[in-house]
């Protein structure tokens, strides 16, 4: 793999005021390459994690973890997210055999 695996996801952020309160929804990126998982705020060594997993929602929603050796962290995602827990899967098996 030379390019980064990429993974749209979902942060929501509820506002309120007074009056009112708003739903922002930001999108995000996931990426992928052989050293290192990262976030928007966080970045992963491939060592450390362990496994990604997926669970379906409601709709087309559904959440992406990540299982590290700092705990689970959870991302909400809108798209299949089955290439990326594939090209993991793959880069992990790639890891093992050396």
């Amino acid at each position: 793999m030379t390019d980064p695996v990429t993974q749209k996801y979902y942060k929501v952020h509820k506002v309120t005021n007074s009056i009112e309160q708003k739903t922002v929804e930001y999108e995000r990126t996931l990426k992928m390459d052989r050293e290192k998982i990262t976030t928007a705020h966080r970045t992963f060594a491939f060592k450390d994690v362990f496994d990604v997993s997926h669970r379906p929602l409601q709709g087309e929603k559904g959440l992406l973890y990540l299982h590290t050796s700092k705990g689970v962290y959870s991302y909400m995602v809108k798209e299949d997210p089955s290439p990326f827990i594939d090209a993991f899967k793959e880069l992990d098996r790639q890891e093992s055999d050396l």
